[in-house]
């Protein structure tokens, strides 16, 4: 297992960083520049930023922000939001991006997922996969976790790697937002099911939980957004903190 990584994520409604519970009730917390800076001080491995409204307003994610990232961080971050072509990843991918994630537009036209991993390759496309427990299990919603969807959690990770897929954020809605723990069946489940790299996100609330969600699922990256935003935890402690667990981080 490579070393795992530790991955803040940046929710951007109107150019401000927000966070919300169970994808509702936003909060501002803070500038995204200068948050992704304070991440970088701190460690961070990676950073993902997701236009959460993009899908919703049928507009594109912000390339002049991302410019605006790129030239203040040295780490890679993926970014997500509107992106319905490939056309829009490339604007992405030159504004500075190192990866893109998309979600509703996959699950729309799958195919899509393939095209994209043709023009730049598997490592740039992150699948986003926003999954809520329901009376049928396991399920993929959609449009910022607004829309649910047929299609059940476990094969649509195996179907995005099949795709070209190089990596899947799988945000439980369940326990986001809440800190009571990452959604440790599902993020194991869809773990082993697929090969590729998964994020477990949704739920961090106490280093216990990143401890947890890696020592109990195949997960190579445990992502968190409030926590990091409120000072609640420093990726610095946390860093040292799971050494001392003996998990590999980088």
């Amino acid at each position: 297992m490579l070393k795992r990584r530790i991955i803040p994520c940046l929710d951007i409604k109107d150019g401000r960083t927000v966070k919300g519970v169970n994808f509702v009730n936003l909060v501002d917390a803070g500038d995204p520049v200068e948050l992704a800076k304070a991440y970088v001080e701190q460690g961070a491995d990676e950073l993902v930023f997701l236009d959460i409204t993009a899908t919703i307003e049928k507009r594109k994610a912000l390339a002049g922000l991302v410019e605006r990232i790129a030239a203040e961080i040295n780490i890679p971050f993926t970014v997500g939001g509107g992106i319905n072509s490939v056309d829009d990843v490339a604007v992405l991918i030159k504004a500075g991006a190192d990866k893109i994630t998309i979600n509703s537009s996959a699950v729309k036209r799958p195919e899509l997922i393939a095209e994209i991993a043709a023009q730049f390759g598997s490592q740039c496309v992150v699948v986003a996969i926003d999954t809520k427990h329901t009376n049928d299990g396991w399920k993929v919603f959609v449009n910022g976790g607004r829309v649910p969807t047929p299609f059940k959690t476990v094969p649509w990770a195996r179907k995005v790697e099949e795709l070209g897929a190089g990596e899947i954020l799988l945000t439980s809605m369940n326990t986001d937002g809440t800190k009571s723990g990452f959604s440790l069946d599902i993020t194991a489940e869809v773990s082993r099911s697929v090969n590729i790299p998964v994020i477990a996100s949704g739920g961090a609330g106490t280093v216990q939980h990143f401890r947890d969600v890696f020592y109990n699922t195949g997960c190579s990256a445990a992502l968190a957004a409030s926590i990091f935003h409120f000072g609640e935890i420093d990726i610095r402690d946390l860093k040292k903190y799971l050494k001392e667990e003996n998990i590999a981080v980088r």
